[in-house]
């Protein structure tokens, strides 16, 4: 189960990274650096085309894959690297005072 999370989040993450990067930004147009794109506000209202709709999408896969691994590796259950107890580290010898 967990190697089939883990295989789904390197997947998405990697799809989410090529999704991001194929998108335009919203000041992308040629006139932007004009003022002609300065009807459209920052964070403005817009239409959600296909791209941010699949963004999203990837986004909340990504986040319920990390939350899912998070919650497995979290529990008392897994398993760990650390051992149960420490052993006492052996006693040095006493430096001799002259």
């Amino acid at each position: 189960m967990t190697s089939f999370l883990i295989g789904l989040h390197i997947t998405v993450s990697i799809a989410l990274i090529v999704i991001v990067l194929l998108q335009m930004g919203k000041g992308a147009q040629a006139g932007a650096s004009f003022g002609a794109g300065g009807s459209q506000a920052m964070f403005g209202s817009t239409g959600g085309n296909f791209m941010s709709k699949v963004t999203v999408a990837a986004a909340v896969i990504f986040m319920l894959t990390s939350l899912t691994l998070a919650y497995f590796y979290g529990s008392p259950s897994s398993q760990t690297v650390m051992p149960s107890s420490v052993e006492a580290p052996a006693s040095a010898p006493a430096p001799v005072q002259k």
